[in-house]
């Protein structure tokens, strides 16, 4: 069984966000919910300022606290590693939002369902995932595992147009994947937290 991760070449993202309007039209998320997002900001002194950009997401830790602080077992990870909520089984409780260093944990409150449902503008497939969406549970981003279990890219990575993600298999060792984590400065976000992220970054 693959343990499915992903690397975020830092040198080819400009920032253009095709990531999170394929994301989030993929998954049909309510307003203000985004699974993938971009962080950018502005660095250094003048005359010498850059903007830098951080794509962030759900990063599908090994260790992840998220599933060891729902009290239901409504978050769990499948044998491929990808870590996901099972609605039925959710509570609403926010448990796991508080334990995620990352803050990639989203509440379905009533006024985003309505809001959505109102929305004459979501195309017909955007009203399809919509539907799915239960109020008062949690949600996340899934790796696009509806896509993966077909074989084929989550949303982000095939519509990168500088190719700046890569998704497959952590424990391929000679793979894509790991060739690019050992031959690059490779780095996950908060290791001090020590959830061992299956995302890794490259900047150099």
């Amino acid at each position: 069984m693959a343990r499915l991760g992903m690397v975020i070449d830092l040198k080819r993202c400009v920032g253009c966000n095709a990531c999170t309007i394929a994301c989030k039209q993929e998954n049909g998320t309510p307003a203000g919910v985004h699974f993938a997002r971009v962080i950018n900001r502005e660095v250094g002194t003048y005359p010498n300022v850059k903007r830098t950009f951080l794509p962030v997401l759900c990063n599908h830790c090994d260790d992840a606290p998220c599933l060891k602080a729902c009290p239901t077992g409504a978050t769990f990870q499948r044998p491929d590693g990808i870590v996901m909520v099972d609605d039925d089984s959710c509570i609403g409780c926010r448990a796991c939002a508080v334990s995620c260093p990352y803050l990639n944990r989203h509440f379905i409150d009533h006024g985003m369902l309505q809001k959505g449902l109102s929305d004459d503008g979501l195309t017909p497939f955007e009203q399809v995932k919509f539907a799915g969406f239960q109020e008062g549970t949690m949600t996340k981003c899934t790796f696009c595992a509806h896509r993966v279990d077909h074989g084929l890219q989550p949303a982000c990575v095939i519509t990168c147009p500088t190719e700046a993600r890569i998704f497959g298999d952590l424990d391929e060792e000679n793979g894509i994947l790991q060739t690019l984590i050992r031959e690059r400065n490779s780095w996950t976000l908060l290791p001090e937290a020590k959830t061992k992220p299956c995302v890794y970054y490259l900047d150099e």
